[in-house]
């Protein structure tokens, strides 16, 4: 009796996971091999991490706030002719894409200026928060109670002092120091408005209220609606002191002006108001102030929430409307099919398709995972690079000189389907020019994996890279 009980208990799993919607067929297999593989701890795993889940609480409660909002097309001028964006033809279906993700259409007028480094980058922020007159919003997966992470702690608290409101969101596994160090209280008893994003409290109560591991791993940082930053960066030094052996984390920031800016003000009040109690609709009234004549940008936000497999999407659209180059930064590639064929496909018709990953993974698992992919990507003509200038975090794409997607999600399973993401889509020779020279120097710093090198990996490595690939679709 107990047998048969275990039996159909195994089976009612195995239906569950090939009844769910939206499942990628590769993720079934998956998950339907664990199961009956591993008849108790199958089953346990897969009720931890087996389904998308923020929990029916949040669900609803996100549901409320998105309801409550003022219309994204009413939150950004764009009945001002001086902002109404001039996008080629040929680029349209790209921002398409963008707008039925996250409902934002593109919007002209928008200029950026890539930043230097990581702590020029934390230096701008600081400076701009020190300018503020009326709000500072912020939002990072990772905040550390280190140099930098002190930096803009301090640079809260002044403003703060002078009047200016204050919210600051951070991750609560992502930030999890400095949310226990001394730093968040000093913040707080100074009058800054503190946020935890997707609480994870008792895990073994919280399993029961979704997944633990789905996270906001967003960075966002905006200024009187009229500057916010958008890309790699955590708020953390780059030697990252948690995982130094990988340092320096590499990283690439854009500061944005223009109505691009409240796009990511809207991202940042869904947040704000889906996990902490209070109302903030009217910073989304605000009027706007105008910049001048700039590019076409759209922020394409992504999450649990959204379609499934939204952000993967994205990134194939703009790899199957690559015409002569296409080069991509990321530190996690775990693909998934369409993903790997679309990289596939821009080499094979003849676009220049360069990858470049970090030479050393602070994820082994990943860094194997990636390495599977390597021998087809090599084989349809993409350049895959390795960079050893330490951990290269940037997450970025230029294509053919004129378009940029910058911004905090990785091209692996995590950010497709788990992860909440902010990103920019932009069109403007300039500043994609700037990216592509800073993607050069990443280049400049990296080795050219060739079809030789990974012909010659002996059956033990490729042993260890296909069988993590296998859980990729876990990952």
């Amino acid at each position: 009796m107990h047998f048969i009980i275990f039996v159909l208990i195994h089976v009612g799993f195995v239906l569950r996971v090939l009844l769910r919607r939206h499942r990628d067929p590769a993720s079934r297999v998956a998950w339907v091999a664990v199961i009956l593989a591993l008849p108790v701890i199958g089953i346990i795993v897969y009720l931890l991490f087996g389904e998308t889940n923020i929990g029916r609480k949040r669900v609803a409660r996100m549901r409320r706030v998105l309801a409550s909002l003022p219309e994204i097309t009413s939150i950004a001028g764009y009945e001002n002719k001086a902002v109404r964006p001039k996008v080629p033809e040929r680029y349209k279906s790209l921002f398409n894409v963008g707008k039925s993700i996250s409902g934002f259409a593109p919007i002209g007028s928008n200029h950026a200026r890539l930043l230097e480094d990581s702590n020029k980058a934390i230096d701008a922020m600081v400076a701009d928060v020190d300018g503020a007159t009326k709000h500072v919003h912020l939002m990072f997966y990772i905040w550390m109670p280190d140099n930098n992470g002190r930096k803009m702690a301090d640079a809260l608290m002044r403003a703060a002092a002078r009047g200016v409101t204050c919210r600051a969101m951070v991750d609560d596994l992502g930030s999890r120091l400095l949310i226990k160090s001394d730093m968040w209280k000093e913040m707080q008893d100074a009058g800054v408005k503190l946020g935890i994003a997707l609480k994870i409290g008792n895990p073994l109560v919280r399993v029961f209220d979704g997944r633990i591991d789905i996270r906001n791993h967003r960075k966002i940082l905006i200024i009187d609606n009229k500057v916010t930053y958008c890309g790699s960066q955590n708020c953390a030094d780059p030697e990252f002191l948690t995982k130094a052996k990988f340092a320096p984390w590499v990283d690439a920031v854009m500061r944005f002006t223009g109505p691009v800016v409240r796009q990511m003000q809207f991202v940042f009040a869904s947040d704000w108001m889906g996990n902490y109690d209070e109302d903030i609709r009217e910073i989304l009234t605000e009027p706007l102030s105008h910049t001048g004549p700039g590019f076409p940008a759209q922020v394409v936000a992504t999450g649990p929430n959204s379609r499934a497999s939204a952000a993967s999407e994205m990134f194939e659209s703009l790899m199957y409307n690559a015409k002569r180059e296409l080069v991509i930064t990321t530190p996690y590639y775990v693909p998934n099919a369409s993903m790997q064929s679309a990289l596939c496909a821009a080499a094979n018709r003849g676009v220049d398709t360069t990858v470049i990953f970090p030479a050393r993974n602070n994820d082994f698992a990943v860094a194997a995972t990636c390495k599977s992919y390597f021998e087809e990507l090599l084989a349809a003509g993409v350049k895959i690079f390795e960079f050893h200038g330490g951990l290269l975090h940037t997450k970025s794409l230029t294509m053919d000189d004129e378009i940029t997607f910058i911004g905090s999600a990785n091209m692996d399973r995590r950010s497709f389907d788990l992860n909440y993401e902010n990103n920019i889509l932009l069109f403007d020779i300039a500043t994609t020019k700037a990216m592509k020279e800073r993607q050069d120097t990443y280049l400049a710093d990296s080795t050219r994996v060739t079809v030789e090198e990974v012909a010659a990996w002996s059956w033990r490595t490729r042993l260890y890279n296909n069988s993590l690939a296998i859980v990729g679709p876990l990952l």
